[in-house]
């Protein structure tokens, strides 16, 4: 049973996240339209920010912080809330490690790389919806 209490508690975390996550686009979008997105916007600098702070906290005061506690905000409710977050605190600890040809090719791949992936499932969708594959 022990072992299975960690997937339990990023589960949870994820729940709370992701219903997080819905709330604030949600709320953005009734605030602010849908021209922009500014609910991805908003949610991916919060959770940047937590990921952030908890991060460096349970870093810096370990025994504050039980394990549950990390699998619950770090990886599943911040996980879930927003995965940008974990892509800027890996660059921003690359580039702190010295490793800033790591950082700009993670960078850049995450980025540029990344939407060129969206671009080529968006055609391969067309091409499958339409049946022309």
């Amino acid at each position: 049973m022990r072992a299975i209490l960690p997937y339990v508690w990023v589960g949870l975390g994820g729940f709370l996240g992701a219903n997080a996550r819905f709330i604030v686009g949600r709320m953005a979008a009734a605030l602010f339209g849908t021209a922009f997105p500014y609910g991805t916007l908003i949610i991916n600098l919060t959770g940047s920010f937590l990921l952030g702070l908890f991060a460096t906290l349970a870093t810096h005061r370990l025994s504050d912080f039980a394990q549950e506690i990390r699998l619950i905000i770090s990886i599943g409710f911040i996980g879930a809330y927003t995965t940008f977050s974990t892509f800027e605190y890996e660059a921003h600890a690359l580039l702190e490690d010295g490793k800033w040809l790591y950082a700009m090719t993670y960078l850049f791949a995450s980025m540029f790389v990344g939407l060129l992936a969206v671009r080529l499932g968006i055609i391969l969708a067309g091409k499958l919806a339409t049946g022309h594959a």
